[in-house]
């Protein structure tokens, strides 16, 4: 497979799995196998992957659940489950006593499969009574016992992605837990032990017939309901086949009220908006801030300004903006892990650009204050130790935007340099230059003279491509200064080394 995968791999832009029955659940493995391997290799930008499965057992247990929600990948996986389709259910009764009576129903199924000519109706009278009967009743009863459990988490097995429930009159989908669990039993409850496992051969008829539905319009059973909420909930129940004569009706009703007033991702989102546009102010007075340093006549820069002045009034402000947007921008990443906002948040234009330039803007400043409060000499340099996480969930946002390469050609210097741990990479450089100086161990002097080398290299790549903002170039920045002293060095170095050849191999020290 990942010979297959690899060949895949920047020739087509989505794969999509399906499967039925057991080999719905193969489908679903494999998914995750492969989503778990393109999220290894870093695949820019990302491919899509989607399951569809039809009639397929449930899976894992509430940790699989979670993890798949932790990733976000839920929406990558489509689970179609018809009205009374046994098969699906199964794993969430004790079937322990029934494992002979289940592999006779398989091969049962496989037979039909191997000959589709066949009517499906009528089929089940092929499977004898008592089997249908026991199995039947058996999931009804420990599915019942489930949904009244105070604590469904203690199923072996729980749903994850999307479910999909149709019938003749159509389809719902539904992604809350409790409520799959919920639809599962009273739908199967509707039925009879013969539909449970003649439903398992229909779903070629049922995606059909709910392709059409997609076309046609639908009218109220018993009047016009009282608000769109409520249509919609009296349409799920029609597309459900559950009309409001049936016991199991009212409990379906109130199933799919609870499923719609779950989280509430786009709802969160909007109201995250709200919220941004108020913090609005805390970055303009941060910008304002560093306007003022890059034309100040000390010349030291914005980074520079914030770390050697921090104590000042005006500082002190700028440093509670500066806590108040890490405390927002904290808020946005819980809420979104937490799965409280639209699984293609991170992916939304609004919200990438908006960390992005938070990042660039106020990361500068988090780094002068660890450096400042001398938390490098603690725990040691900021971005392998200091760092927050939130900035490395930013970065993973924006690289997963796909930016054309002639975007980022600049003309003149950017507002704010593209690399918001330039200031992290410029102190550590600093500390080489010291130790270059003093370190007598031949090995460890080229280690150090390589880095600096390469920090150099990489610093005027920026700047000829125009990647930094003017503080960089500040004529007191600690950028200039570094330079200064590193230009000095090297032409110490090429003085010393034509009359000192064992310098470069720790013999002299300078």
């Amino acid at each position: 497979m990942l010979m297959q995968i690899a060949d895949l791999i920047g020739k087509v832009k989505s794969i999509v799995i399906t499967g039925q029955c057991i080999g719905g659940t193969t489908a679903s493995l494999s998914a995750l196998f492969l989503l778990c391997h393109l999220l290894s290799l870093s695949v820019y930008p990302p491919m899509s992957v989607l399951c569809i499965t039809f009639g397929s057992p449930l899976l894992g247990n509430e940790a699989l659940h979670r993890s798949i929600r932790r990733q976000r990948w839920g929406e990558n996986f489509c689970h179609v489950v018809s009205k009374h389709d046994i098969m699906p259910r199964l794993l969430l009764a004790e079937i322990v006593n029934y494992i002979p009576h289940i592999q006779a129903l398989l091969q049962f199924w496989h037979c039909c499969m191997a000959s589709p000519h066949l009517p499906v109706a009528g089929l089940s009278s092929q499977v004898s009574n008592d089997l249908k009967h026991i199995l039947f009743h058996s999931v009804l009863k420990d599915l019942e016992l489930l949904t009244q459990a105070d604590d469904p988490s203690e199923s072996l097995f729980w749903p994850f992605g999307s479910y999909v429930f149709c019938c003749q009159e159509g389809a719902i989908c539904v992604e809350n837990v409790a409520s799959i669990m919920k639809m599962m039993h009273l739908m199967m409850a509707t039925g009879s032990p013969n539909q449970s496992i003649e439903d398992h051969l229909k779903y070629g008829d049922y995606v059909a017939k709910v392709s059409r539905q997609f076309l046609q319009a639908r009218n109220f059973e018993e009047g016009i309901p009282d608000s769109s909420y409520e249509a919609g909930v009296a349409l799920a129940l029609q597309s459900s086949d559950l009309t409001n004569k049936e016991p199991v009706a009212v409990m379906a009703k109130e199933c799919l009220q609870m499923a719609q007033h779950g989280d509430k991702p786009n709802l969160n989102a909007a109201n995250l908006a709200i919220k941004l546009s108020k913090i609005v102010p805390y970055r303009a007075e941060i910008e304002w801030y560093k306007a003022c340093c890059d034309e100040a006549d000390d010349q030291l820069g914005y980074y520079d300004s914030f770390k050697l002045t921090g104590a000042s009034r005006r500082e002190g402000r700028v440093n509670i903006n500066r806590h108040r947007l890490a405390q927002f921008w904290n808020s946005v990443i819980h809420m979104l892990e937490s799965n409280k906002l639209p699984h293609d948040f991170d992916r939304r234009g609004k919200w990438v650009n908006a960390s992005h330039f938070y990042k660039l803007l106020v990361e500068p400043l988090d780094i002068a204050d660890y450096y400042r409060t001398g938390m490098h000499r603690e725990r040691g340099h900021y971005i392998e130790h200091g760092r927050e996480r939130r900035y490395e969930v930013f970065d993973k946002w924006w690289r997963e935007k796909s930016v054309p390469e002639e975007e980022n050609k600049r003309s003149k210097f950017a507002s704010l340099t593209q690399d918001s741990c330039f200031w992290a990479k410029v102190e550590e450089a600093k500390e080489w230059l010291d130790n270059v100086r003093s370190e007598r161990d031949a090995m460890k002097r080229q280690q150090l003279w390589h880095k600096i080398d390469n920090f150099e290299a990489y610093a005027r790549q920026l700047i000829y491509n125009k990647e930094v903002s003017k503080d960089v170039l500040a004529k007191n920045s600690s950028f200039s200064r570094w330079m200064e002293e590193w230009k000095e060095m090297k032409s110490q170095v090429q003085q010393i080394t034509p009359l000192f050849p064992g310098f470069m191999d720790g013999k002299v020290v300078p």
